[in-house]
C-alpha cells in the first residue's frame, strides 16, 4: 500500500493553494467543501476559482509564491504549469512537515486527492496512488451508480441518534446488531424514500420497544427483467444484495441471480407448463413464513411483478399480518424482448397503441375478446401464447385480422440464445411447428414487425428460404438451411 488513506479535517484551517487555472479551481472546489480557509496565490487567477475563493471568506494573493505563504497554514496543494516552482513548493513543505500535493507529480506529493463518492456525512475516496487516476474515477461513477444519494440522509440520522443508542445499549455487540437491523431495514428505506420524518419515528420506535434489536423482517417484490443483467434497477439490484432470502422463479436467469447476496438463502419457487416446482399459495406461505421469522425476503420475478406475475396476490398475502414490503418495478419482457429484436411496439405510421395479452387464461383457454384485439393500427404482444399459437392466429384471422398481418416469435429475449422468428398471421404456427422455438418467448403480432429486417442488432434471425426451409442468419450471415 503505496499511501494511506486518511481524512482530514480542514474546517477553519488555513490552506494555501498554489495556482490560478482550471485545475487549481477543481483542486479548490474541494477544500472550500471540506471548509478550509483558502489562500490562493498565482500572478493570474482566473474570474470563476476567484469569485469562489472570495464568496466563501477565503483570500488571494496576486504575484509570485515565497516561502513565508506557507506560515500557519495545515496543507498545501501546487496546481500550476510549472516544474521548479512545484519542486521548490515540494521541499519547502517537507521541510516544515507539511502534507504537500502537487497535481499530476507523484513523487512530489506526500499525499493525493482520491476521486471522491460524497454522500456526506458519509464519503468514499478511491485512490490509484497516481498510477491511474482515471480509472479510480471509473470506479467512483460506478460507485456512484449504486449508491444512493440517501445515504447522506441516512448517515446524518443516524448521526443524531448515536448518543441515545449508546446510553440505551451498554454493549458493543448490542450497538452493533441494533445498527445492522436499522440500516438495512425499514428505517433506511424510508430515508432512502426521502421521508425523513417516518424514517426518525421508526428509529425512534425501534429504540422505545422492549427488545429493539428484534423486528418483523419485510418483503422486496423485486422485477428481474426479462434475463440481461445489465437491465436490472439500481433498486432491484440494492435490494437483491441485502436480502437473506431470495424466493426465485424460472425466468429470472443465472446471471441476474449471480448478483444476489452471496449467502442468502436461494429458494427455488418457479412455476413452468405441468410442473410447479411450488404452487403459489405456498409461495405466499413462504413469503409470510421468512418475513415472520425477521429475515429480508427478495422475491425475484422475470419481467415486472405486475404484468402477468401474479405479484398482487403475493402482497395480499402480506398484509393481514402487517409485512411491510416494497415493490421494484421491472422492464417487462414485451418491452424488452422486442427492442432487442428491433422491432418498436408502437409507430406514428402504422401503430398508436399496444396491448399485452396473456396468451393463456387460468383455465387454459383463449376465449379472450377477439373482436377488440383486430382493431387496426395497433400492437398486439401475447405472453404465454407460444403453445396456443396455432388457435390465437385462427381466432385472430376469423374475428378480421387480415391473414397477411406479420407476425413474430422472440424466443428467450435480451439473453444470448435470443432468436426472432418472422411470418404471418397464416404461417407463424408451422413455422414455429418447423423451429420448435424454446420458451421463455413472446408472440408480436402487427405491422410494426416488418421493421425488424432494417432494426435488427442483437442475436440470430430465422428466415424462410423459397423452398419454406428455416435458415439462422447471424446479423447478416446465412448459416446452412435446417430441415
Amino acid at each position: 500500500m503505496e499511501y494511506l488513506p486518511l481524512f482530514f479535517r480542514l474546517k477553519d484551517q488555513p490552506v494555501l493553494l498554489v495556482g490560478g487555472g482550471q485545475i487549481a479551481m477543481r483542486k479548490a472546489k474541494l477544500l472550500l467543501r471540506a471548509g478550509a480557509r483558502l489562500t490562493v496565490v498565482a500572478r493570474e487567477i482566473c474570474a470563476p476559482l476567484a469569485q469562489m475563493t472570495e464568496a466563501q471568506g477565503g483570500q488571494l494573493v496576486i504575484g509570485e509564491y515565497h516561502t513565508a505563504l506557507l506560515d500557519g497554514c495545515v496543507l498545501v496543494v501546487a496546481a500550476t504549469d510549472d516544474e521548479t516552482l512545484h519542486q521548490n513548493i515540494h521541499y519547502d513543505a517537507v521541510q516544515r512537515r507539511l502534507p504537500v500535493n502537487v497535481v499530476d507529480c507523484p513523487s512530489l506529493c506526500t499525499f493525493v486527492f482520491p476521486a471522491i463518492v460524497d454522500r456526506s456525512p458519509i464519503v468514499i475516496g478511491i485512490s490509484s496512488g497516481g498510477a491511474s487516476p482515471v480509472l479510480a474515477r471509473m470506479l467512483r461513477a460506478r460507485l456512484e451508480t449504486l449508491i444512493p444519494n440517501g445515504y447522506s440522509q441516512l448517515g446524518a440520522l443516524a448521526g443524531r441518534f448515536r448518543d441515545q443508542v449508546k446510553a440505551r445499549f451498554s454493549g458493543v455487540n448490542q450497538r452493533r446488531k441494533f445498527w445492522e437491523s436499522t440500516l438495512q431495514g425499514q428505517v433506511a428505506e424510508q430515508a432512502f424514500a426521502g421521508r425523513m420524518d417516518v424514517a426518525e419515528k421508526l428509529l425512534q420506535s425501534k429504540l422505545d420497544e422492549g427488545d429493539p434489536t428484534h423486528q418483523i423482517g419485510e418483503v422486496y417484490l423485486v422485477g428481474a427483467g426479462p434475463g440481461d443483467p445489465e437491465l436490472l434497477t439500481f433498486k432491484a439490484l440494492r435490494l437483491m444484495q441485502q436480502a437473506d432470502v431470495v424466493l426465485y422463479d424460472a425466468l429470472v436467469s443465472e446471471a441476474v441471480l449471480d448478483l444476489c447476496r452471496r449467502d442468502a438463502d436461494m429458494v427455488y419457487v418457479g412455476k413452468q407448463r405441468d410442473n410447479h416446482a411450488v404452487p403459489q399459495e405456498g409461495i405466499n406461505e413462504l413469503l409470510v413464513q421468512y418475513a415472520l421469522e425477521g429475515k429480508r425476503v427478495c422475491r425475484l420475478k422475470g419481467g415486472d411483478p405486475f404484468i402477468f406475475g401474479r405479484g398482487a396476490e403475493e402482497l395480499q398475502s402480506l398484509k393481514p399480518h402487517n409485512i411491510p414490503f416494497q415493490v421494484v418495478p421491472g422492464i417487462t419482457a414485451a418491452s424488452a424482448c422486442a427492442t432487442y429484436a428491433g422491432i418498436p411496439l408502437t409507430h406514428r405510421h402504422v401503430a398508436q397503441s399496444v396491448k399485452f395479452v396473456t396468451g393463456q387464461l387460468k383455465n387454459r383457454t383463449t376465449d379472450l375478446n377477439f373482436a377488440e384485439l383486430v382493431h387496426p393500427n395497433q400492437t398486439i404482444v401475447f405472453y404465454m401464447g407460444l403453445h396456443t399459437l396455432g388457435e390465437l392466429a385462427t381466432k385472430l384471422i376469423a374475428h378480421g385480422k387480415p391473414a397477411g398481418t406479420p407476425a413474430a416469435i422472440v424466443s428467450k429475449g435480451t439473453s444470448a440464445q435470443q432468436q426472432v422468428l418472422t411470418g404471418t398471421l397464416e404461417n407463424i404456427a408451422q413455422l414455429q411447428q418447423q423451429a420448435k422455438l424454446p420458451a421463455p418467448a413472446l408472440v408480436i403480432v402487427g405491422e410494426v414487425v416488418n421493421m425488424h429486417e432494417s432494426l435488427s442488432w442483437f442475436g440470430d434471425d430465422l428466415v424462410a428460404d423459397g423452398n419454406h426451409s428455416l435458415m439462422k442468419v447471424h446479423h447478416g450471415v446465412v448459416d446452412t438451411p435446417k430441415g
